[in-house]
């Protein structure tokens, strides 16, 4: 098993690839940052649900997607902030996605959230990634 440098990316990746293959679930590795992301997307509807497994290691999250009228319902999910490339935004200068159809998911001092909750909240943070 190749070791991974980018966790968040290699997720992100997971869940493109099941969709374009059609999957009805997919499993990654999980980690408190991966099921802060997941129930942000559930919250949005872009996953159907996520579950926790326990397996004597770090766990694995279960994350089981979502077809509308057989179509993905995530058209579109883009990596932002990169190991090599962290980019930050104040809360004024947080990305809209689509022009405020999609969701920007940021990483906060008060936990990660959507740009439009930070924006809110008067808070900026770590671009983690955009979904449409």
């Amino acid at each position: 098993m190749a070791v991974v440098s980018d966790t968040i990316g290699d997720f992100l990746t997971r869940i493109r690839n099941a969709y374009r293959a059609r999957h009805r679930v997919v499993t990654v590795p999980a980690s408190r940052l991966k099921i802060a992301i997941a129930a942000i997307l559930k919250e949005w509807g872009y996953i159907a649900d996520y579950e926790y497994l326990e397996d004597r290691k770090q766990g694995i999250l279960r994350l089981t997607l979502r077809y509308v009228g057989g179509n993905p319902a995530v058209r579109e999910l883009v990596r932002i902030s990169k190991p090599g490339r962290r980019i930050y935004s104040g809360a004024h200068e947080l990305p809209r996605v689509k022009n405020g159809l999609g969701i920007a998911i940021i990483s906060t001092s008060r936990g990660v959230m959507t740009d439009k909750e930070a924006r809110h909240l008067g808070i900026g943070g770590e671009v983690i990634c955009t979904v449409f």
